[in-house]
């Protein structure tokens, strides 16, 4: 299979860790097209940055989208053939669930995955994260997903940082410290490493947490591996279903193009 991992935020440094992660964790047949968001901030901390990568990751996605029916089409530089599913690499899924509408292949993002992931291995976990003020984000993200009773903690770096790429290694003592004591005290039954710029960090600490510790990036890899391979079909009614056909104007010509595929698709048949 084939997958579209899009990076919402401008840091090609963090691009680069989403990259190495995803390639350690994607089974042998899968093949990896990783993008980066063509504009937006260098890492997204707020509700309002988070909208504006929204934006960003919707044109990615609709890039790939306008010629291919229900799914998405054949990219040149990966090799051809159809994308089978699509990852948004951020911790807070910026555009989700919303995303989901815009084409018929699973659409996963990596916190949602995480949060599904940690769940099946624990009844309370963990978030370690790399700033105090993204921590209100994050909690509307876990309640969204109806996860905030098995919420144990929120937990963040609450230096300043010197570089988005450098996260690890410049905390990584204190990341291992706040993941510690979320089991210590807070209770948690799995840590959640949030954010790619921690992506990869799980595998460097195992054995030093005494709990599962779940990695958004190799989550969301194998989680959308897992539901394409579900074959569990396309939403062509309910809430995720492509958005009815109405008056736009302004769009780029691929959102545009994008939104008339799903909605030609997704059209009941007339009799």
């Amino acid at each position: 299979m084939k997958l579209l991992v899009i990076n919402p935020n401008i840091s090609d440094d963090v691009t680069a860790l989403i990259q190495a992660e995803a390639q350690r964790s994607a089974g042998p047949d899968t093949e990896l097209i990783v993008r980066t968001a063509a504009y937006g901030v260098e890492y997204i901390e707020t509700r309002f940055e988070s909208l504006i990568a929204a934006g960003a990751v919707a044109e990615l996605i609709a890039e790939y989208a306008h010629d291919a029916g229900t799914g998405l089409p054949h990219d040149a530089a990966a090799g051809g053939g159809p994308v089978d599913g699509v990852i948004v690499a951020a911790f807070g899924d910026p555009g989700m669930p919303a995303l989901k509408e815009l084409v018929g292949v699973p659409v996963i993002g990596i916190t949602e995955a995480a949060l599904c992931a940690a769940a099946l291995q624990g009844h309370r976990f963990s978030i370690i994260a790399i700033s105090d003020r993204i921590q209100a984000w994050y909690l509307d993200c876990v309640e969204r997903f109806g996860f905030g009773g098995r919420l144990a903690s929120i937990r963040s770096i609450n230096q300043s940082l010197n570089s988005i790429g450098s996260v690890q290694a410049d905390f990584r003592e204190t990341l291992l410290a706040l993941s510690r004591r979320a089991v210590e005290e807070d209770g948690a039954d799995v840590v959640i490493l949030a954010g790619a710029p921690l992506a990869g960090l799980a595998r460097e600490l195992e054995g030093q947490i005494p709990v599962p510790v779940v990695d958004g990036i190799s989550a969301g890899i194998r989680m959308t591996e897992s539901v394409v391979a579900l074959r569990s079909g396309t939403h062509r009614s309910g809430s995720f279903a492509a958005p009815p056909v109405k008056a736009r104007r302004g769009l780029s010509d691929n959102l545009d193009a994008a939104l008339a595929v799903a909605q030609s698709a997704h059209r009941p048949a007339t009799v």
